[in-house]
C-alpha cells in the first residue's frame, strides 16, 4: 500500500456503491460514539469485493480536512474548536456533505523532479511535499485542473504507452479503445499489444526495458510518448517501472500506475480542447 498523503482524493466520490457508502457512514458514527470523540476524527477505509474494511481510526484532524472544508463550505476546524469548548453538535447548523453540485479533486505534489535520484516507488512512507485542488462541475475537468496544478501536462494528442499486468488486461482494452477514439496512438508491450489487436484496436509493439532497442524508455526520451500507463507486478516489472518513471520525470510526462487513475486521466484528456474558465471558490458555494 501507499501513504494516504500520496494519494488523490475525489469529493463527492465517483466510484462507490450506495450500500458501501451507507456502511461507511454507519461505521463512522458507531466508532465515533464508542471512543467518545469530541471534535474531529480521521478514519481510513478500504473497499474490496463489495466489503468495507476499517484500516485505522485516529481522534485527530488530517490533511484532508482543509480540502473537505473548501469543497463543502463547512469550516470543520472551527466547528471542532467550538465543540472542544462545550458547544453541542446539535446546536450547529451542518449541511449535508453530498448536496454539493460540483466536484473537487485533491492531488498530491511529489518532489521527484527536484530529487532525481530518489526512488519513485510510493510506499507507506509519505513522499509528497504538498497538494493542490481542482474544482469544477465535472470530474474530468476537476482532475484536469488538479493535474495541471500539480505540474503534470495533460496532452490533447500524441502517443500513449500501455503495459499492464495479466489481471488488468481485460479492463485495459476499453481504456485503450477510448484513447484511440479520441485520437491518441497506442504503443504497448507484447502481451498488452496482443490483447488490443485481438479486440480490434490499432497498436504498435515496443520492447520492454532490457528486451531490446529502441524500448519504451528510448521512446520517452525521444519525445515519442506523451503518457505512460503501467501497472507493474513482479520484480522485473518493478525494475522496468523505476526506469520508466525516471525517464518520465526527466521529460515531464505523467506516469500512471493504476487503471482507475488512467480512467480519470482519459476523462481529462477528452476535455483537452476546451478552454479552462476560472471561478473563485466562493462562487461555487453561492
Amino acid at each position: 500500500g501507499i501513504h494516504s498523503g500520496d494519494s488523490a482524493c475525489v469529493l463527492p466520490p465517483y466510484r462507490i456503491t450506495t450500500d458501501a457508502m451507507d456502511e461507511i457512514i454507519r461505521t463512522t458514527k458507531a466508532l465515533a460514539l464508542e471512543i467518545s470523540v469530541v471534535g474531529l476524527i480521521n478514519l481510513q477505509f478500504a473497499y474490496k469485493d463489495g466489503r468495507v474494511y476499517v484500516l485505522e481510526v485516529n481522534p485527530r484532524a488530517s490533511r484532508t480536512v482543509p480540502f473537505v472544508s473548501k469543497t463543502t463550505n463547512v469550516p470543520l476546524a472551527r466547528i471542532a474548536a467550538k465543540l472542544s469548548t462545550g458547544i453541542k453538535l446539535k446546536n450547529i447548523d451542518l449541511k449535508q456533505w453530498d448536496e454539493i453540485n460540483h466536484v473537487a479533486v485533491k492531488e498530491a505534489v511529489l518532489p521527484f523532479n527536484k530529487f532525481p535520484s530518489e526512488s519513485i516507488f510510493l510506499s507507506p512512507e509519505m513522499k509528497s511535499t504538498g497538494e493542490v485542488m481542482g474544482i469544477s462541475n465535472s470530474f474530468g475537468q476537476s482532475f484536469r485542473r488538479a493535474s495541471i496544478s500539480s505540474g503534470n501536462i495533460i496532452y490533447n494528442s500524441g502517443t500513449v504507452f500501455i503495459s499492464v499486468n495479466d489481471t488488468d488486461k481485460m479492463d485495459a482494452i476499453s481504456l485503450a479503445r477510448d484513447l484511440s477514439e479520441i485520437g491518441f496512438g497506442i504503443v504497448a508491450t507484447s502481451g498488452t499489444a496482443k490483447e488490443c489487436r485481438r479486440n480490434g484496436i490499432a497498436v504498435k509493439s515496443i520492447f520492454k526495458v532490457g528486451e531490446g532497442r529502441p524500448n519504451v524508455v528510448d521512446g520517452i526520451k525521444n519525445g515519442e510518448i506523451q503518457l505512460v500507463i503501467n501497472t507493474p507486478m513482479g520484480k522485473q516489472a518493478r525494475y522496468d517501472e523505476e526506469s520508466i518513471g525516471q525517464a518520465c520525470i526527466q521529460k515531464g510526462i505523467m506516469a500512471i500506475t493504476t487503471l482507475s487513475g488512467a480512467e480519470a486521466a482519459v476523462r481529462a484528456m477528452r476535455l483537452g480542447g476546451q478552454k479552462i474558465s476560472v471561478r473563485s471558490i466562493q462562487e461555487y458555494h453561492k
